[in-house]
C-alpha cells in the first residue's frame, strides 16, 4: 500500500502589516510501485500515433516501432487499445466497429504488434479527434482505477479549428491522463503543451524518429509503475483568508489554481493525477488579514488525499514580528522555485516574441532568462539559451539574438522551460 509524507518549507515570520504567506510543500510517495504490480486489471492504456501524411515512410515505420516498444511494456491484465490518427481517428487494435479495449496477454500483444505494422501515412492532423476517440475507449472500461494515454504527433493541428481542439480537451479533462510527445520540428509546443497540461501529463521533444521507441518505452514503464491512480492536494485556509495560488513546481511547473474543487467553504482540492514512488513540490500562497506584532495564526493545512482519506498533512504558519532579522529571511525553496517559474515564463515569452518578429522584446525576455539562469547556477538552461542567443554578459542579461538558429534548438529550449531543478532541503 502506498504511503505519503508531507513537509512544509517557509519563513513563517511576517513584518508588521504584511499579509502574504508562501510555502513550498514537499510530498513524498512510497510503496506505490508495489501497489501497481499488485493491481491486476485495474489500469487502461491507449497508444495514439500520428499517421498523417507528414509522417512519411520513415516516420510511420518508426512510429510502429515505438508503438511496439510501448506494447511490450504493458503488463499482462491491463486493458489497452491502439489508435491511429490523421484528420480522423480510428482504432487499430482491437479492431472492432465500436470502441473498446483488449486485455493484455501474450496473444493480444502479438496481435497488436502485428496490427501497428499496418500504419500508413496519409491525410492531415486533427488531434481533437484523436483525444475524443481515446475518451470513447476509456468510457468502455469505467471500473479501471487508472487511465493513461501516450499521444505522438509530428505536426500542427491544421485540420480542425482551435475551438474544436479546445472543446475536445475540455471533454477529456478528468477522463484520463496523457503524456504528449512531438517528433521533429513541425509541431507546435504551445499547442501540445496545452493538451498535456489539461490532462495532467508531460510534453517533450523527440528530435529524430528513431528516438521514439526508447521514449515510448520509458513513458509506458513509468505509467505501469503508478499504483495510485489519482490523488488530490487539499488546501484549507482560515475564514477571511484567500488562497492566491497553488502550483506544482517540481519536477515540472504546472499551475493548478484554476482547477480548484470546493470541498467545503474553507477547503479546496487540486488534482495531482497518478503517483508512483516519487516526490513532488508545490508552491502554496495564502493571503491573510494582517495581525498585530506578536500574534500568530495557522495560514493553511495542506493535505494529500486519496478519495476522502487524508494520507499526509503539512502546516503552513504565520507569525507577525518587528524583528527584521527574522522577517527579512527568504526561504531558499520559495526563492529558487519562484525564480524558476519566472525563468520559464521569460523563455516562453521570449520565444513567442521572436517568432512574431518582435526582436527587441525577444532580446529583453531572453536576456532576463539568461540572467535568471546564471543567478540560479542553472548550467543546463544556460547551455540551451546559448543556442538561441549570443551572451555578452550573463550577470546583466545582455544578449544578442543569433541570426541562424536551428528550429529544434528553440523547441528543446521551450519544452525544457517547464522542467525544474529540485531544490534541496
Amino acid at each position: 500500500m502506498a504511503q505519503f509524507t508531507a513537509e512544509a518549507f517557509q519563513n513563517q515570520y511576517l513584518p508588521d502589516g504584511a499579509t502574504d504567506v508562501h510555502a513550498i510543500v514537499r510530498v513524498d510517495a512510497s510503496g506505490a510501485t508495489t501497489a501497481a504490480a499488485m493491481s491486476g486489471q485495474g489500469a487502461a492504456e491507449v497508444i495514439i500515433v500520428d499517421t498523417s501524411g507528414s509522417m512519411g515512410e520513415k516516420g510511420i515505420r518508426e512510429g510502429a516501432v515505438a508503438a511496439t516498444a510501448a506494447l511490450q511494456e504493458i503488463a499482462d491484465g491491463t486493458n489497452f487499445a491502439v489508435i491511429a490518427g490523421n484528420h480522423l481517428a480510428w482504432q487499430v487494435y482491437p479492431s472492432a466497429p465500436v470502441p473498446g479495449t483488449a486485455i493484455m496477454d501474450p496473444a493480444n500483444r502479438a496481435a497488436a504488434m502485428n496490427a501497428v505494422r499496418g500504419f500508413r501515412a496519409d491525410g492531415g492532423t486533427a488531434m481533437g479527434q484523436w483525444l475524443l476517440a481515446a475518451r470513447q475507449v476509456f468510457l468502455t472500461v469505467p471500473d479501471t482505477y487508472r487511465k493513461h494515454a501516450i499521444l505522438l504527433t509530428d505536426g500542427a493541428n491544421e485540420h480542425e479549428t482551435p475551438d474544436q481542439l479546445t472543446w475536445a480537451i475540455q471533454s477529456c479533462t478528468g477522463a484520463f491522463q496523457a503524456d504528449c510527445r512531438g517528433v521533429g520540428d513541425r509541431w507546435q509546443v504551445d499547442e501540445v503543451r496545452r493538451i498535456a497540461s489539461a490532462l495532467l501529463g508531460t510534453v517533450d521533444l523527440i528530435p529524430q524518429p528513431e528516438q521514439m521507441a526508447e521514449e515510448f518505452k520509458t513513458l509506458m514503464r513509468a505509467s505501469m509503475s503508478r499504483g495510485v491512480a489519482s490523488a488530490e492536494l487539499r488546501v484549507w485556509a482560515p475564514q477571511g483568508a484567500q488562497v492566491l495560488f497553488v502550483k506544482q513546481v517540481s519536477p515540472n511547473l504546472e499551475d493548478l489554481t484554476t482547477r480548484r474543487r470546493e470541498v467545503n467553504p474553507l477547503t479546496g482540492a487540486y488534482p495531482t493525477g497518478a503517483w508512483s514512488d516519487e516526490s513532488r513540490d508545490y508552491h502554496v500562497a495564502v493571503r491573510l488579514p494582517a495581525k498585530s506584532v506578536g500574534q500568530e495564526q495557522l495560514a493553511a493545512r495542506v493535505q494529500i488525499a486519496i478519495g476522502e482519506e487524508v494520507q499526509a498533512q503539512a502546516l503552513v504558519k504565520a507569525m507577525w514580528s518587528n524583528d527584521d532579522a527574522l522577517t527579512a529571511r527568504i526561504n531558499p525553496q520559495v526563492a529558487q522555485y519562484t525564480g524558476q517559474a519566472e525563468l520559464a515564463q521569460a523563455i516562453q515569452d521570449g520565444l513567442a516574441a521572436k517568432a512574431a518578429g518582435r526582436d527587441d522584446e525577444a532580446t529583453s525576455k531572453l536576456g532576463r532568462a539568461v540572467q535568471l539562469a546564471n543567478e540560479a547556477g542553472n548550467a543546463e538552461m544556460t547551455t540551451r539559451l546559448k543556442k538561441v542567443v549570443d551572451i555578452d554578459n550573463a550577470e546583466t542579461g545582455t544578449v544578442r539574438l543569433k541570426k541562424q538558429v536551428e528550429k529544434l534548438d528553440e523547441m528543446a529550449l521551450d519544452t525544457a522551460s517547464t522542467k525544474t531543478q529540485r531544490v534541496r532541503k
